[in-house]
């Protein structure tokens, strides 16, 4: 297991929301009235946007200067 690992994992919840707030999106395969799409999701799980792809969702996150993270 490598430090950043360790470190996530002691993380409380509270903390866990915020870390990376204004650096980190996350990027979340998910169906929306039927189609696929792609949720764009805040550090703090404030969903931010849907779009149809996910290249779509890492270039608009990355438009906005944050790091796209994806998860399943």
């Amino acid at each position: 297991m490598n430090l950043t690992t360790q470190f996530l994992r002691q993380l409380s919840a509270k903390d866990f929301a915020t870390f990376g707030l204004n650096d980190i999106a996350y990027v979340k395969r998910v169906v929306a009235d039927g189609a696929e799409g792609f949720a764009i999701h805040a550090a703090d799980g404030t969903q931010l946007a849907v779009v149809p792809a996910e290249d779509v969702a890492v270039a608009t996150v990355r438009q906005h200067d944050m790091e796209p993270a994806l998860v399943q």
